[in-house]
């Protein structure tokens, strides 16, 4: 393994876990029992847009930092399951980084448990879903439109440097929407952490692949089909491009 590509899992690994810290503990200090944002925003769906759109921002700024540009910032093993689809990347440097995102998840979730009472009173921000057919429905929709979006905004030259600015505004909305049905995970690697500490196991699997595979298919077909990206990353296209197929 060259060390270019262990720079990579690494960059990978870091964003992935400052994305579970800094984005659950938006969802625990929002929403958590005790939370002044509770009294200061009263509306449950205004608290659900916040954190959406707060976890969007996390997701955008790691996208666009030194780590972002080391790794693509894949930070969901559903990116990076949709890029090998694409035939963005090799088999071998999917499952890299899909391991690299989930020890990521495991290491950035247990500083939550600092928050104590009110980041209990959240399981530490656990996706846990209302009852498993509605929730199977919501994270596929959910993740479908996720990877359809980045998908779509990478594939166009005139949009893929907007690709990390989608994410605020996609999140709000769907959080907001859908949060109350599954808790809106849309990443297994984010499920993955809370879990772990609060042990309130959920799937989260089978779900986010189906909405994967549908909207990788949906670029196979009709005028979306002649859509292609270049490179497995989210921004920073130009930089360490070794981790495409072409390796």
């Amino acid at each position: 393994m060259t060390n270019k590509l262990l720079r990579t899992y690494l960059a990978e690994f870091i964003g992935t876990g400052l994305l579970v810290l800094v984005g659950l503990s938006a969802v625990i200090f929002i929403n958590g029992a005790g939370s002044p944002v509770l009294r200061l925003l009263p509306g449950a769906g205004g608290r659900r847009a916040l954190t959406g759109l707060l976890f969007g921002a996390t997701g955008c700024l790691i996208t666009l930092s030194p780590v972002g540009e080391i790794s693509g910032a894949h930070l969901n093993p559903m990116v990076s399951l949709a890029f090998w689809l694409r035939h963005n990347m090799k088999f071998r440097n999917m499952l890299g980084y899909i391991g690299a995102q989930m020890a990521g998840a495991a290491i950035g979730s247990l500083p939550l448990l600092w928050w104590g009472a009110q980041g209990q009173s959240m399981d530490y921000g656990a996706t846990l879903p209302a009852s498993i057919p509605t929730a199977f429905v919501g994270e596929a929709w959910a993740t479908f439109c996720l990877i359809a979006i980045i998908m779509l905004f990478i594939s166009h030259v005139r949009l893929r440097d907007f690709t990390p600015f989608t994410l605020p505004v996609l999140y709000g909305f769907m959080v907001w929407l859908e949060a109350p049905v599954s808790g809106t995970s849309t990443n297994p690697a984010r499920s993955f952490g809370p879990a772990l500490i609060s042990t309130s196991w959920t799937g989260y699997w089978l779900a986010p692949f189906t909405g994967v595979v549908l909207a990788v298919l949906l670029f196979k077909v009709g005028g979306l089909k002649y859509l292609r990206s270049e490179v497995a990353k989210l921004y920073h296209f130009a930089a360490y491009r070794f981790i495409s197929r072409d390796l």
